[in-house]
């Protein structure tokens, strides 16, 4: 039986953090083209790869606690200096500059998202009428008139 090592998440941790990377820029090149399928397609991929690494980082953490280190973060620190496994230093170091690539990442692709979204906000505004304290009809010869509240009785 292989023990159980936080090594043995971190491999499976560095794996998909490229992955993400990598979905990361193609829904960046999506939002660049805004091509909303694309998007939507890149998001039931990206759903499934942070789930996959949220039960890693949990495995990880399991490991340092059964280890005998902090179940936490700050764990790896003291296992990776006590471990001995020369790969582990540099392989840690990947994952969390990896990490730091996609929160990157991350956070452009959420600063266009929130562009598109003022592009189309302000386009939805354009279409709705400047007065607020009136509804707007079309009546039946195409000439937009304005309706107000009407009061009608209440027969009860």
């Amino acid at each position: 039986m292989q023990s159980v090592s936080p090594m043995n998440s971190l491999r499976g941790e560095q794996t998909l953090m490229t992955s993400l990377l990598e979905v990361l820029k193609q829904e960046q090149a999506h939002l660049i083209a805004a091509d909303i399928e694309g998007l939507t397609a890149l998001t039931v991929e990206k759903t499934v790869l942070v789930n996959q690494m949220a039960v890693l980082a949990s495995q990880r953490h399991s490991a340092l606690g059964a280890a005998g280190y902090p179940a936490q973060e700050s764990g790896m620190d003291a296992w990776l200096a006590a471990s001995g496994d020369s790969d582990a230093p540099a392989l840690w170091h990947e994952v969390l500059a990896l990490t730091q690539e996609a929160k990157e990442l991350n956070r452009i692709n959420g600063m266009l998202i929130n562009r598109h979204m003022s592009h189309t906000q302000g386009a939805l505004n354009a279409l709705r009428p400047q007065t607020q304290n009136a509804n707007h009809f079309y009546g039946p010869s195409g000439i937009a008139t304005t309706s107000t509240p009407s009061r009608g009785f209440i027969v009860g």
